[in-house]
């Protein structure tokens, strides 16, 4: 990989920083890259470099309809939410609407499926804990109210239909419950119908947690594949097992090669492999879309990899793509939808909540307080610092790279860029029209003198986990740098909780409205 670069704005970036005990060892070609120079897995010469979704998109939903893909992902606490992706290559990918915008709690692993025309999202939550459903008869919307399933015991619904035409969704533990024919209501109480696969017990894992069901019906079987060993915790716990049977009644036999994918090595590119789906490809070979934490990367969430899959002569599959570290040739015969991912520089013409901004964990009234006026982002201000601000994040899926905004804020208010993981732990900087406030750790620490007054330009800088800020008071033209600096490498799961990543973003708190304007990011 490329190690060293300097930056679109000028500034000479040091060697890569990184753990020695985190660090791969086996060295990998870089990604091609995109909107501003973000990674993109289309190498563009018919080869791809995993992952296909940098950054935090987990549990990957995806649902093949008729040429088309689509694929949305949890997305815990941010709202707009559930993204819906798409693609016709599987390996490109645009965004094209947000399906859920009404905050029903922190969305865990949905379930994309369609049934007799119509759309169905499946949608396990925390907080409260239960399991929902709302339906489009257009992937593009406009989407229903959800729908509580009543169903609070569970987690990771994955949609089936059985021989006999009835409707289910299997769960978390080897559970499932019936669904109406209309798929918005369940049938009686869940029942246990499968018990998983379990690994030996000298395997270094999280904890047994059957979980990510998926049933794939294909050439007279009917396949269950799930998560088991724990999301996080040691890079050897996820893995994916499969299960299958001649009915969606059972009984389940479980397969012979269980796990079929799993890390074994410190030394691997992509750690915690699970929650895997099979999918046919454009010219009908097969692949599976799956997550895994990048090794030394955990604060970027669980990326969405592609793994070709081979259907083997005992009925069986196996996945081929090994640690998924080098360059595979790309599925054929599909085409490109567009550029993929999108652009996270923002001139603020208009307001893009949901496919780029997104508020965490929003008020009901939380839209209300963002609008856009003559090119600058108004925010109205809320709490007194990031923690209870709900400020707005990006999805940013570099290991390293650049942020910078301007930023105008009104008597009484203060505002600012942060990198923010959750109302817990985050780190940046902001001011009011006397004093700056550093934030770390979750907390507000230094306030030394603003020199500024209600006006400056601010970047960050995360080059790799080590962190810097920098001020101008001349639209960018010359730079100080602030001297504060931060590293940033545990901001993530295993230290905190919570299957989240460490997202830039902006917030504005106290008094008034902060304005943002020319917000520039590039990575590095």
């Amino acid at each position: 990989m490329r190690l060293t670069r300097r930056s679109a704005f000028g500034l000479p970036l040091a060697a890569a920083v990184a753990s020695p005990v985190l660090a791969t060892t086996r060295s990998a070609p870089d990604w091609e890259r995109g909107f501003d120079n973000q990674r993109i897995a289309d190498l563009g010469d018919g080869r791809f470099l995993n992952p296909i979704m940098a950054g935090d998109h987990p549990d990957p939903t995806i649902l093949k309809d008729g040429a088309d893909y689509y694929m949305t992902f949890s997305t815990f606490d941010s709202y707009p939410g559930l993204v819906i992706w798409h693609s016709r290559d599987l390996i490109n990918w645009v965004p094209i609407t947000a399906a859920l915008t009404i905050n029903i709690g922190s969305v865990w692993a949905p379930e994309l499926a369609k049934h007799n025309g119509r759309y169905f999202l499946y949608i396990p939550t925390k907080n409260p804990t239960t399991n929902w459903v709302i339906w489009a008869d257009d992937i593009r919307g406009p989407w229903s109210e959800p729908i509580d399933l009543k169903l609070p015991a569970h987690i990771d619904p994955g949609h089936a239909v059985g021989e006999d035409g009835s409707r289910w969704l299997f769960l978390s533990g080897g559970d499932r419950v019936r669904l109406s024919a209309d798929g918005l209501s369940r049938i009686g109480e869940p029942e246990h119908v499968y018990d998983p696969w379990h690994y030996p017990n000298d395997w270094d894992v999280e904890g047994f947690s059957p979980e990510g069901p998926k049933v794939l019906r294909h050439q007279g079987w009917f396949y269950l594949i799930l998560a088991v060993g724990g999301t996080a915790g040691p890079p050897t716990g996820h893995m994916v097992i499969a299960a299958r049977s001649r009915s969606i009644h059972g009984p389940w036999e479980n397969c012979p090669r269980n796990p079929l994918v799993r890390t074994t090595d410190l030394n691997e590119k992509w750690w915690s492999r699970g929650h895997a789906t099979l999918v046919e490809g454009p010219a009908g070979d097969w692949w599976s879309v799956y997550h895994g934490y990048e090794n030394g990367y955990w604060t970027l969430g669980r990326q969405t990899l592609l793994d070709p899959v081979e259907w083997t002569a005992d009925g069986w599959f196996r996945m081929k793509g090994g640690d998924l570290s080098q360059p595979m040739p790309k599925p054929r015969g599909g085409t490109k939808v567009g550029a993929h991912g999108l652009a996270l520089s923002d001139d603020f013409r208009e307001l893009k909540l949901g496919s780029k901004w997104n508020f965490y964990k929003p008020a009901a009234d939380e839209r209300s307080r963002a609008w856009v006026e003559d090119g600058a982002l108004v925010l109205q201000a809320r709490g007194v610092a990031p923690s209870t601000s709900s400020p707005l994040l990006l999805i940013a899926g570099d290991q390293a790279y650049q942020f910078e905004c301007d930023i105008e804020i009104a008597p009484g208010g203060t505002a600012g860029l942060i990198l923010f993981y959750d109302e817990k732990l985050y780190c940046g900087l902001g001011f009011d029209e006397t004093r700056f406030v550093t934030h770390q750790y979750g907390i507000e620490r230094g306030r030394p003198a603003n020199p500024y007054g209600r006006r400056m330009r601010m970047r960050v800088t995360n080059n790799r986990h080590i962190v810097s800020f920098h001020t101008s008071a001349d639209d960018g033209r010359t730079w100080t740098r602030f001297d504060r600096g931060m590293e940033v490498s545990g901001y993530h799961h295993n230290v905190r909780g919570g299957f989240l990543m460490l997202r830039p973003g902006l917030y504005s708190a106290g008094a008034g409205e902060a304005k943002f304007r020319d917000f520039k990011f590039r990575a590095l």
